[in-house]
């Protein structure tokens, strides 16, 4: 059984996390990790095989940091830090940390097929869009997706477009134009539900990786 501990357990996202981790036979929610709850993550620490982090931007980076100090391997889907620092920490830990902006499959598709199509239609546009009380602009996942279309050799126009509205889950779209036509990639998460598959299956492979610190789930499938 893999021993799982949520930080950010009070959270829409790691309640979530909660019960599809409950619902796995392969593993036991050992710790609920929420300053709303009144537990701290440092807690539940020596009982955990894997934490999954759905903090926030100013609490994650402590909580990895503090699962690398303690050997326990970190599944991170926070966004809107700076993941240097925590590269480089790493290195000098036994255990490894998979960060993914986006835990949906079909989000991973999303982005690779961007970076794949931008290699044809280089000129594109990203829009996102995610509910009110996401904090931080643009999104973990518009900026992966950037990022890949990039290395591909497109042309992201600055900047991306951002849109916080109540009624929202997690959207984006990729809009490729060339001459005469445009190309639009979307990808709607309509439930939180739809990123726990993707949580479950880091959970599974995040010791196995071959490197201290990973960035995409892509690099699980």
């Amino acid at each position: 059984m893999i021993r799982v501990v949520v930080s950010g357990a009070a959270g829409r996202m790691g309640a979530t996390t909660c019960e599809a981790v409950e619902g796995a036979d392969d593993m036991e929610l050992v710790g609920r990790a929420d300053p709303a709850l009144g537990a701290e993550l440092a807690e539940f620490l020596g009982d955990a095989d894997v934490v999954v982090d759905f903090s926030t931007p100013a609490a994650a980076p402590g909580n990895v940091r503090a699962c690398l100090e303690a050997g326990v391997h970190a599944v991170v889907g926070t966004t809107g830090f700076d993941l240097e620092p925590l590269r480089e920490a790493a290195q000098g830990s036994q255990a490894n940390v998979l960060v993914a902006p986006n835990f949906a499959i079909g989000a991973v598709l999303m982005m690779r097929f961007a970076a794949e199509a931008a290699k044809h239609m280089p000129e594109v546009e990203i829009v996102e869009l995610h509910h009110d009380r996401k904090l931080d602009a643009p999104s973990g996942t518009a900026k992966r997706t950037a990022e890949l279309i990039r290395a591909a050799g497109g042309n992201v126009h600055e900047p991306i477009h951002s849109v916080r509205l109540p009624g929202l889950v997690a959207h984006q779209e990729v809009i490729l134009g060339g001459e005469g036509q445009t190309l639009t990639i979307r990808h709607d998460s309509i439930d939180r539900r739809s990123f726990m598959p993707g949580v479950l299956l880091a959970v599974r492979r995040v010791g196995a990786l071959s490197e201290r610190f990973v960035v995409g789930l892509e690099n699980v499938l």
